[in-house]
C-alpha cells in the first residue's frame, strides 16, 4: 500500500499513552486488552485462537503478513482477536499455500489493525506496567475521546468470555492431523480400540481436536455449560477440558461441572483454560499475571527434562492454594517458576498450562495426548470401584 493511500489510525492505552500509525484490515474502532505475542511465525493461528477473544494482540516480530493466510491454518472459523498491532505489514504475500493477504483477511472479518508504530516501545511498556485495555480506531482520532471509550470498557479480571466462543450445540469431530504434517504416524496405529472423549468447549482449538482424533479417539465436543449428567450420557472413556479466553474464576458453570466430573473418576486432561478450570475444581485459586505468557519458546519442566512449549494465557494457578494432599505440580514455567502443569495423586487426572498440540517447531509435549489415551485404556481394563453409574 502506498503511504499516500494509507488511512490514519490511532492507538490509545488505558494509561493515556498514544501511538499514531496507519490502518490495515478493517476500519472502525476496537477496544480490548492489549497483550503481546513473541512468536516469529504462526500469526494466523494466533488471530484465530479463541483464547484471544477480547484482546488486541501486539506482534513483536516486525514483519507481519509475508506468507498471507490460508483456510488450513485457522484454529477456528474466524479471527477471534478484537484487533491487531504490527510494525510492518506485507500486502503482497509470497507462499505456495497462500490464498489471501492478511489485510484483506482481517478486512473481510471486520477486524481493525494498526501498523507503523514502535512495537518495541509498546511491548516494553506492557512488560513494565502490565497488560491493560486499549483502543484502535480509524474513526475516533481524538486522543481524549478514544481514551474515554477505553476507560469505559470492562477489564479482563472477572470477565467470562467463554460464553462468546463456546459451541452452541454438541458435535462430533473426526478430522485428524493432515498426513503432510503428521510427526507421529504411529499415534493412531498404536490404538486398537476407539476411545470416546467428551471435550468441554471453553474455546477449543482445531489442532487439539485433530491430535485427539489422530490418536484414534472419537471426539464429541459439547458446550461449556453442559452439565455432568449430559456428559456422562455419552459414556465417555475420558473428559477433555479445553483452552479458552477470559478469567477462569468467572467460568463458574465450567468449574462446577469439572468438580462434579471428578467423582466419576474418569481420566481427565486439561489444557490452558482447562488447566485453570481443573485447578479451581480441585480447590485451588488463580491469579492474573502481569503481562502473561504468549509465545512459541516458553520452557517448561520440573526435573531433568525441559520442554519448549507454546503458551497463551493471562492467568495462573496460585501454588499456595493447591491441596497438596491430592495434587502435585508436574511442570513449572522455567522463566518465572509459575505452575505449568499439575496432576492428581490418586486419579488419572492431569493438566498443563501450555499447548502440546501447537508444535512450535519441537514436538516435545505431544506425549501428553498419548498419556491421556493410555490412562483411558487402563481405566477400561480396570473399572473404578466408585458408585458412579455409567449411562449408556
Amino acid at each position: 500500500m502506498a503511504l499516500f493511500e494509507a488511512i490514519p489510525a490511532l492507538l490509545v492505552l488505558a494509561d493515556g499513552t498514544t501511538y499514531r500509525g496507519w490502518s490495515f484490515g478493517a476500519t472502525g474502532t476496537a477496544i480490548g486488552e492489549v497483550v503481546f505475542n513473541t512468536g516469529m511465525t504462526g500469526y494466523q493461528e494466533v488471530l484465530t485462537d479463541p483464547s484471544y477473544c477480547g484482546q488486541i494482540v501486539v506482534f513483536t516480530y516486525p514483519e507481519l503478513g509475508n506468507t498471507g493466510v490460508n483456510p488450513e491454518d485457522e484454529e477456528s472459523a474466524r479471527p477471534q482477536v478484537r484487533g491487531a498491532i504490527a510494525r510492518n505489514i506485507c500486502t503482497r504475500p509470497s507462499n505456495w499455500r497462500c490464498s489471501q493477504s492478511l489485510p484483506d483477511y482481517l478486512k473481510q472479518h471486520q477486524i481493525p489493525g494498526i501498523y507503523g508504530i514502535d512495537t518495541r516501545a509498546l511491548t516494553r511498556k506492557i512488560r513494565i506496567y502490565g497488560a491493560m485495555n486499549g483502543g484502535i480506531s480509524t474513526e475516533i482520532l481524538d486522543e481524549a475521546e478514544l481514551l474515554e471509550r477505553v476507560l469505559a470498557a470492562p477489564v479482563m479480571s472477572g470477565l467470562n468470555l467463554v460464553r462468546e466462543v463456546t459451541t452452541q450445540t454438541a458435535y462430533e469431530w473426526s478430522e485428524t492431523t493432515d498426513p503432510a504434517w503428521e510427526f507421529n504416524p504411529q499415534a493412531k496405529a498404536n490404538s486398537d480400540e476407539t476411545l470416546t472423549v467428551v471435550a468441554l468447549d471453553f474455546g477449543i482449538k482445531r489442532n487439539i481436536l485433530r491430535r485427539l482424533a489422530s490418536y484414534g479417539c472419537r471426539v464429541i465436543v459439547v458446550p461449556a455449560h453442559t452439565p455432568k449428567e449430559e456428559i456422562l450420557k455419552y459414556n465417555p472413556d475420558g473428559i477433555f477440558l479445553s483452552n479458552g479466553p477470559g478469567d477462569p474464576a468467572a467460568v463458574t458453570e465450567g468449574i462446577e461441572t469439572a468438580k462434579a466430573l471428578l467423582s466419576a473418576q474418569k481420566p481427565m486432561f486439561g489444557i490452558c483454560m482447562g488447566h485453570q478450570i481443573l485447578g479451581h475444581a480441585l480447590g485451588a485459586e488463580t491469579y492474573k499475571l502481569k503481562f502473561g505468557h504468549r509465545g512459541l519458546n516458553q520452557p517448561a519442566g520440573l526435573e531433568k527434562r525441559v520442554e519448549i512449549t507454546s503458551q497463551n494465557h493471562s492467568f495462573a494457578i496460585n501454588p499456595d492454594t493447591l491441596p497438596e494432599a491430592v495434587v502435585e505440580i508436574s511442570h513449572l514455567n522455567l522463566n518465572d517458576r509459575t505452575i505449568a502443569g499439575v496432576r492428581h495423586k490418586n486419579l488419572p487426572v492431569f493438566s498443563v498450562q501450555y499447548h502440546p498440540e501447537a508444535s512450535p517447531g519441537p514436538h516435545d509435549a505431544d506425549y501428553l495426548f498419548e498419556n491421556f489415551v493410555q490412562a483411558m485404556r487402563a481405566a477400561r481394563q480396570t473399572p473404578n470401584s466408585s458408585n458412579e453409574v455409567k449411562i449408556k
